[in-house]
């Protein structure tokens, strides 16, 4: 098994993985497999994203482990279920536990980049059964991001694109091509790009009309939190380049935490730090699991 996967071409990551749904109250949600190990981890990506954004990683980890890459709703291959409501948080993370009942596994390691990162903070906190280790890519905990919003001048100003998201006929403004202007492999964006194209813009913010916190910040930090700390391990990866998720958000950390926390910042390395330092991720998080592996024998 490790040979076999370890001669695969990232980009051509397609050809070897098996595609599956899952389905959530109606709602299909679709992720691709690979791997047979054990434990089981679950990928989420962010915006704009799709399962593909972690090829390197599955790469990397399916020798070991069975990894399972997902849509989000919305985005891809997944449904695309109209109106706001269907984007709250609580379906959303509904849709992971779908997933992974689907997969009949009692336990998981969550791993989220962007709006993953922030479904998998809150996956962590409302199901602490299933979550047997966390792995954090550029995100800060909820609770410092609302933090910074509310005392971080600088990262309200950051954060002025998802303001910008929240305003109506915005998705008007979004193409598949200008939605995958980050990608910088020519190959992996002609993926992006019709990934894209057979996703829902309007969904696609949704994430941030229906998530995302709005000003007066102090005021939505009750709807936007639980008060339930992470109970597993975590692994925390931060790109210090990242123009819209500073780094200060990443303080304090600590307090919302019960188990051990194991930060790596890279400085200059961006949001996309998966994509961008992916050979130093790759080894943290492998480094990571083997220690966890062997302590758990």
């Amino acid at each position: 098994m490790l040979n076999a996967t370890s001669s695969i071409v990232p980009n051509d990551i397609d050809k070897y993985v098996t595609h599956h749904y899952a389905n959530n109250n109606g709602i299909r949600i679709h992720y691709a497999t690979i791997g047979e190990g054990q434990p089981l981890i679950v990928m989420i990506h962010g915006f704009p994203d799709f399962w593909y954004t972690w090829r390197n990683q599955m790469v990397a980890l399916a020798p070991h482990f069975k990894v399972a890459a997902v849509d989000l709703r919305g985005y891809n291959l997944s449904d695309k279920p109209h109106g706001g409501e269907y984007y709250l948080m609580h379906h959303l993370l509904n849709d992971i536990h779908a997933v992974i009942q689907h997969l009949q596994r009692d336990k998981v390691i969550i791993m989220g980049h962007d709006w993953g990162g922030a479904i998998a903070w809150f996956f962590a906190m409302h199901f602490p059964a299933l979550t047997e280790r966390l792995i954090i890519l550029n995100m800060p905990h909820p609770k410092g991001m609302i933090r910074e919003l509310a005392q971080n001048p600088q990262q309200q100003k950051q954060s002025a694109y998802a303001r910008d998201f929240q305003q109506e006929g915005a998705h008007k403004r979004l193409t598949a091509e200008s939605l995958s202007a980050w990608v910088h492999d020519s190959v992996a964006r002609e993926r992006y790009i019709e990934a894209f194209r057979h996703s829902d813009f309007e969904a696609m913010l949704q994430y941030y009309k229906q998530n995302y916190p709005r000003q007066p910040y102090e005021e939505a930090a009750a709807s936007f939190l639980v008060n339930n700390k992470v109970k597993s391990p975590v692994l925390q990866i931060h790109g210090l380049q990242d123009q819209h998720l500073l780094p200060g958000g990443l303080n304090n950390s600590w307090e919302w935490l019960e188990n051990n926390w194991t930060l790596l910042t890279i400085p200059q390395v961006g949001h996309f730090v998966h994509h961008d330092a992916q050979d130093i991720v790759n080894r943290t998080i492998l480094n990571w699991l083997a220690c966890y592996i062997r302590s758990s024998q």
